[in-house]
């Protein structure tokens, strides 16, 4: 028979290790899956906004993470990494978790912190350039573009925003918008529009991210007439979506239109009694490192009540 843990974490982000190392403290029998550490972030090659760390590669945040969990383990946590979990199920002993490697762990709660990828550019140049001034991640990369001309690419709120925080520090912005309408909120595109080193192309697309070795231009072709224009650009901030990993969970919890789950802010929980959500897989408004750790302690608080109170 398999042996029944408090909890299951799934995930090997910050979230999920975050999770992980107060589960280890609080002395909660919990089974740690996950296919990798470091979550979307191991492909930065500078990161500047984790708190307490000035710089960091995400190579070395993941190595980071993965240190300290392991460092506080011990018999508490067992860790089941190279996993790809393909299933949770609810049975009556709790929950069931199964892997793509045919394994199965059975568990009072879990704590889903599988993360989301982001939806990449298929232009040519996309992935020569990523990471060479192709970024998807304002938060964490913005700053190394201070006084440079930019372009954002994705007209939402996501978009809209990473604008404003461009504007901050970059030379220039330049959004392209395939149409001739925004998806942003109406007050959120003045606020950024009113701006004098803000720039919007209408009805066009990207069609190829150039350079040397970094990105020095994108050209953009227009929908209608597919006339191409070169725009010289140091950086190109993509903001066109992103899809939550919860594929596994769709029949157990709750999910919305775009996939994520579905979460109560002040404690995580999803809408099936047991189970916990946190960080990019979830339906809360901001997605970023820091926030998708505190959300998981958060939750993981709750998990520990949850557990001790019953």
């Amino acid at each position: 028979m398999n042996q029944s843990y408090d909890l299951a974490i799934i995930g090997g982000g910050p979230a999920g290790v975050a999770a992980g190392v107060y589960a280890a403290r609080k002395q909660l029998k919990t089974i740690f899956i996950a296919k990798e550490f470091g979550g979307q972030s191991v492909v930065s090659d500078e990161i500047q906004n984790w708190i307490g760390t000035d710089k960091i590669s995400g190579i070395d945040l993941s190595k980071n993470l993965e240190h300290h969990l392991r460092a506080y383990a011990g018999d508490i946590v067992t860790i089941a990494d190279a996993e790809h979990v393909t299933i949770v199920r609810k049975t009556e002993a709790g929950f069931e978790t199964q892997t793509e490697s045919g394994k199965s762990f059975i568990s009072k709660t879990v704590l889903i912190t599988t993360g989301s990828s982001r939806r990449k550019l298929t232009v040519p140049g996309a992935t020569q350039f990523e990471g060479r001034g192709i970024t998807y991640c304002a938060s964490c990369d913005g700053p190394l573009f201070a006084g440079q001309d930019v372009v954002v690419i994705g007209a939402g709120n996501a978009g809209f925003e990473t604008c404003a925080q461009l504007l901050a520090y970059c030379k220039s912005v330049t959004l392209l918008n395939r149409s001739e309408v925004f998806k942003a909120d109406e007050v959120t595109v003045q606020a950024v529009l009113s701006h004098p080193n803000m720039k919007v192309i209408k009805n066009v697309e990207l069609a190829e991210v150039t350079g040397d070795k970094f990105v020095s231009a994108i050209t953009y072709k227009h929908v209608t007439t597919q006339e191409t224009q070169m725009l010289a650009v140091t950086g190109v901030f993509v903001e066109i979506g992103a899809m939550p990993a919860t594929d596994f969970a769709k029949d157990v919890v709750s999910l919305n239109q775009y996939g994520a789950v579905v979460t109560d802010p002040k404690n995580q929980r999803t809408t099936t009694d047991g189970i916990w959500a946190a960080g990019d897989c979830t339906d809360g408004l901001y997605h970023q490192n820091n926030i998708a750790a505190g959300d998981a302690v958060k939750a993981l608080e709750d998990i520990y009540l949850y557990l001790k109170t019953r």
